[in-house]
């Protein structure tokens, strides 16, 4: 999601607990696409500025709290291997972004209404 100017609609940011210690947010979820692109962990981390250590940290936790690989690792081959999402892992971006949709559908009449509360404020 974008950050709001002063002009523009507030945003939401969606995160689902899962249970108490597992969450699954933005930043997941861009890692998780970022992987599929690239079809690998270490380009994923790149194209998002982030070490390979703390891009595999945060595969292994989303394939830990979900009970089930989201990402395998591919090995060997051609181009030395890289990284696939799983069927469920497809399938827990989709649902997120839809997710995502309904919320901010949800939503919009108030972020509406928040904005227009903040750009009376300031001209007052």
């Amino acid at each position: 999601m974008q950050k709001s100017s002063a002009t523009s609609l507030p945003t939401l940011s969606v995160r689902i607990d899962l249970d108490a210690e597992g969450r699954i947010g933005p930043g997941k979820i861009e890692l998780l696409e970022a992987i599929h692109a690239c079809g690998s962990i270490s380009a994923a981390g790149r194209a998002m500025d982030m070490s390979y250590k703390r891009a595999w940290d945060l595969v292994d936790e989303i394939n830990h709290i979900c009970g089930r690989p989201a990402v395998e690792r591919q090995t060997g081959g051609k181009n030395g291997g890289g990284a696939v999402l799983t069927p469920f892992g497809l399938s827990l971006v989709t649902r997120y972004r839809k997710i995502e949709r309904s919320a901010e559908t949800a939503a919009r009449k108030e972020l509406l209404a928040l904005r227009a509360d903040m750009d009376s404020r300031r001209k007052a």
